[in-house]
């Protein structure tokens, strides 16, 4: 089993503490945010064939990577790097810091561990298309010979993304858009190119329809780059998580609304403040990153997540 660490958080910049003393206690506990079933997520060594971790903020966790690798599992990163204006990131650290961060993970575990994300691609006032093409060269140009591979996504406006966009643009006073497929694509026609330029395979995350002439559909759970880091053959079938997505299966043990970073964009966060709210609240101690309401602890009502057994948890 591959373990998602996580795409629904950013557990690497604020929850690592949390994330190591699930590793002593050899499992950890997840809410499905959609059956709101609860999961027994089995942690110890012989159960996971390795971690994926995304994070925009590696710094708090680098030590933190040492011993998930002195305990033998072998780890990918995916790790977003934007350098966009603060009005649409209000609290990511400087490109510079997290450049400087993932030269690091390149140089301690090797160039296929991290990869980098230029994820996602928002088209504003503030961030026009000319600003994404020097933007991504620049960055491009101080990650070369870092990773092989760089992500990148064209934002899907959920109403959550929707509302909290608006929101931004009203504060701040800018304006956005989501603008035709033309202008994607010609875009990605030069970012593909400036990847190249640099050593990188440019990938597109879960929208296949942006493929075009040296874009690859992007596996950010991937077997392959993870069978390399580990050194031998890891099994798992493909199992996106949505339409278009080309991940392998994996199970992820994060929580909506936890990640206090600020990114307007984030489908991941219904409000900043609803995340810094349940950031404050967190538990390092917990069995969950963030325990649900009314949960009443019957270890008989939680599902093993292996097994995929047991009843729903008694939640109010």
């Amino acid at each position: 089993m591959i373990v998602s660490a996580s795409y629904k958080t950013d557990i690497p910049a604020f929850y690592g503490e949390w994330f190591i003393n699930r590793l002593d206690a050899g499992y950890c506990l997840m809410v499905n945010p959609y059956g709101r079933q609860v999961y027994r997520i089995r942690l110890e060594r012989e159960h996971v064939d390795g971690f994926v971790f995304w994070t925009k903020n590696l710094g708090p966790f680098f030590d933190r990577l040492a011993i998930v690798q002195e305990r033998g599992y072998p780890f990918l990163v995916q790790y977003t790097i934007n350098g966009y204006p603060r009005t649409l990131e209000f609290s990511v650290v400087n490109p510079e810091r997290s450049i400087e961060h993932m030269k690091s993970v390149s140089e301690a575990y090797g160039p296929e561990v991290a990869v980098w994300r230029y994820d996602t691609i928002i088209f504003s006032s503030v961030t026009p298309p000319d600003f994404h093409r020097s933007n991504f060269e620049r960055l491009s140009r101080a990650l070369e010979g870092t990773t092989n591979e760089v992500v990148v996504s064209f934002a899907q406006i959920y109403q959550k993304t929707l509302r909290n966009m608006n929101w931004a643009a009203k504060k701040f006073g800018f304006t956005w858009e989501d603008p035709a497929d033309e202008v994607k694509l010609s875009l990605l026609n030069d970012l593909a190119e400036i990847a190249k330029s640099h050593k990188m395979q440019l990938t597109m995350c879960s929208q296949p329809q942006y493929s075009v002439s040296g874009v690859i559909n992007a596996r950010c759970v991937d077997v392959d780059r993870l069978s390399k880091v580990a050194d031998c053959p890891i099994g798992a079938g493909l199992k996106g998580n949505r339409p278009g997505c080309g991940c392998y299966a994996s199970k992820d043990i994060g929580e909506y609304d936890t990640c206090p970073h600020g990114c307007v964009y984030c489908y991941a966060v219904l409000n900043r403040e609803l995340a810094q709210s349940r950031f404050r609240e967190h538990d390092p101690e917990g069995e969950f990153l963030f325990e649900p309401k009314g949960y009443m602890g019957d270890a008989e009502d939680v599902r093993d997540s292996d097994k995929q057994v047991g009843v729903q948890i008694r939640l109010i």
